[in-house]
């Protein structure tokens, strides 16, 4: 079975594997335990993979707070940031393509009367209007939400200039990295981030475990309780293992992203090709001048993404869409809010290419995916 869907999760490196099961195993202490070596150790390990992780973003390693994941480190940045009770309603701009983990939690706080959402406008490819993003941000924001890059269609945003705007009116700046960090450079303190999220298993690195980059002087307010852990932003025993594993991801990103993404990118194109040249009528969605370098996001008039994937699960892993609603099937809201035409929703295919991708798996990935939207066209052409 070939594999994918890149965008949902990444293989765990086998060498970062390695250090995870050394850390269960061999160095299994409680970062926590002062009295004995085995928890000096865990803390020792603990400060390295922070400093790992800051180094990849252009962070301080104090910056680092672990979490979960992704959705997590979302969580408290707008939670912990944003007073549940505001004597006026917060106002918060996001982008509408975020992922589930930005936009509900921010309708949470709009449905109990804390905030008006502003959504930032966007073109057909998503990309965003940086004139309206400024104009929003003159006339005031309590927090400022855009994703580094989007998780369907791969459009890359301008990060730098967008840290820049915020900063001109002095506006928290909460960015979703996950699928940017350890694909594209990114660099907190340079550019004026104040909040960064992160997840390992889209780098690489161990599922459930995560981080979120605070700039310093800014103080949030904790969600979870009991023992007070990191500074008591973040309560709770340490997950030592998975943050030894997104340190060693963040690391290895650090000396291979470069030359690992230029790989990626022809592979893409590759596979694009082979498709353009194998399906009539095939549209390549998102911006193709600012995507991701594993992106491949497409469209098959005609032909139901559904009807494909049930035909092809078994040989190849792709997807309708975002895996952030789990077990939900609903059209994208990525692509109704850029106005799709219902066909090339309902036709629309996300591919994700990484690091771990051969040429063979890109060539036959072709054939199987060619070959099934003409047995479906077949099968179509024969009912009418």
């Amino acid at each position: 079975m070939i594999y994918l869907d890149y965008h949902a999760t990444t293989p765990v490196d086998p060498r970062v594997a390695d250090r995870v099961y050394h850390s269960m195993t061999t160095e299994f202490g409680n970062a926590s335990s002062v009295d004995h070596e085995y928890g000096d150790r865990a803390a020792a390990a603990v400060k390295q993979a922070a400093k790992q992780v800051a180094d990849l973003v252009g962070a301080s390693s104090r910056e680092i707070i672990w979490t979960s994941g992704a959705t997590e480190s979302i969580n408290l940045a707008i939670q912990g940031s944003l007073p549940a009770h505001p004597d006026k309603p917060h106002r918060i701009a996001l982008l509408p393509l975020e992922h589930k983990a930005v936009l509900d939690t921010c309708r949470i706080f709009e449905k109990r009367g804390w905030a008006q959402l502003i959504y930032l406008q966007v073109d057909s490819k998503g990309r965003l209007d940086l004139e309206h993003l400024e104009q929003i941000c003159a006339e005031g924001l309590s927090l400022l939400c855009v994703m580094a890059a989007n998780n369907e269609i791969g459009t890359i945003y301008p990060i730098q200039v967008i840290a820049q705007i915020a900063q001109r009116y002095h506006i928290p700046f909460l960015c979703d990295g996950s699928q940017a960090i350890g694909r594209i450079p990114i660099q907190f303190e340079e550019w004026g981030i104040t909040y960064l999220a992160i997840s390992a298993h889209k780098l690489y690195g161990p599922k459930g475990v995560g981080a979120l980059v605070v700039r310093k002087g800014c103080h949030l307010k904790p969600l979870l309780f009991g023992g007070g852990h990191q500074q008591g932003l973040r309560s709770g025993t340490l997950n030592v293992p998975g943050i030894v594993g997104l340190g060693e991801a963040c690391r290895l990103r650090s000396l291979e992203m470069a030359e690992d993404e230029r790989a990626i990118v022809i592979k893409r194109d590759h596979l694009q090709n082979l498709l353009i040249g194998k399906i009539p009528n095939l549209v390549i969605n998102g911006d193709l001048d600012n995507r991701l370098a594993g992106n491949l996001h497409i469209s098959i008039p005609g032909i139901p993404n559904s009807a494909v994937v049930a035909r092809i699960r078994h040989k190849l892993a792709i997807s309708t869409g975002s895996a952030c609603s789990s077990g939900v099937e609903t059209p994208s809201h990525v692509l109704q809010i850029l106005k799709f035409p219902e066909a090339l929703i309902h036709g629309s295919l996300r591919i994700g290419i990484g690091k771990f991708t051969v040429n063979q798996e890109i060539e036959a990935a072709a054939i199987i995916l060619s070959e099934a939207v003409y047995q479906i066209h077949a099968i179509h052409s024969t009912a009418r």
